[in-house]
C-alpha cells in the first residue's frame, strides 16, 4: 500500500500544493519564499526519509504568519492522510538529538488526538530573517490537522540555526519511528482497536 498524499490549499492569504511520501528516500523539492523555512524543511525530509514536494506562496509583503500556520495546516492533513487507518505502525516516536552545542528532545504520538507541548527559549530573536515564534504557530497547525500530540524541548542551545535545525532533524526522525511498521501489531497500537 503507497502511504502518499497531496494537499492544496487556496486562499486569500495563501496557496499551498503539498505531496509527501513517507516511504520515500528523503528526495525533495521546496519553495516557501523564505529560505530558512526552505532549509529546514530540506532537512526534515532528508532526516526521515519522506518523498516531499512543497510549492507555497504566502502574503509576506504582511509577514510570513499565514504562510507557517497554512503550511502547518497542509502538512498535518497530508500526513493524515498518507497514515491512512494506522494499521501496523508503531505510533509513537521518540529522539534526542545533538547539534553541536545542542541538544533538543522529539516525543510523538499519532494517537488522532492533536496536542503540541513546546519547550523552547531560542537564543536570539531571530533566525534567517524568520521570528523564531512562527514555528510553534508551524507545528501547532500540524498537530491539529495531523491528529500529533508532539512534545519538543530544548535542553541545551547557544546558537539558533543550530537549535531550529536539531528541532526539525528531531522530528523527522521521530516520526520515521512512529510511521513505521512492525509485523507483530495486528491493526492499530491501540486496546481500543482504533486511534483518534
Amino acid at each position: 500500500m503507497k502511504r502518499f498524499a497531496e494537499v492544496e490549499r487556496n486562499t486569500k492569504e495563501t496557496r499551498i500544493k503539498l505531496s509527501i511520501d513517507l516511504d520515500g528516500t528523503g528526495k525533495s523539492s521546496i519553495s516557501t519564499g523564505v529560505a530558512f523555512l526552505d532549509h529546514m524543511l530540506t532537512l526534515f525530509a532528508r532526516h526521515g526519509l519522506f518523498d516531499l514536494v512543497i510549492d507555497a506562496k504566502g502574503d509576506l509583503e504582511v509577514d510570513a504568519h499565514h504562510l507557517f500556520e497554512d503550511l502547518g495546516l497542509v502538512m498535518g492533513e497530508a500526513l493524515n492522510q498518507a497514515l491512512g487507518g494506522k494499521e501496523g505502525i508503531r505510533r509513537y516516536g521518540n529522539f534526542l538529538l545533538p547539534m553541536d552545542e545542542t541538544l533538543v528532545m522529539i516525543a510523538l504520538d499519532l494517537s488522532g488526538r492533536p496536542g503540541l507541548y513546546y519547550s523552547v527559549n531560542p537564543p536570539a530573536h531571530t533566525v534567517g530573517g524568520v521570528d523564531p515564534r512562527l514555528f510553534h504557530e508551524f507545528f501547532q497547525s500540524l498537530c491539529v490537522k495531523g491528529g500529533v500530540n508532539l512534545h519538543i524541548r530544548q535542553i541545551a542551545s547557544e546558537e539558533i540555526h543550530h537549535l531550529y535545525e536539531g528541532i526539525f532533524k528531531g522530528f523527522a526522525k521521530a516520526l520515521d519511528m512512529a510511521t513505521g511498521f512492525d509485523s507483530r501489531i495486528d491493526g492499530v497500537l491501540s486496546t481500543k482497536g482504533c486511534l483518534e
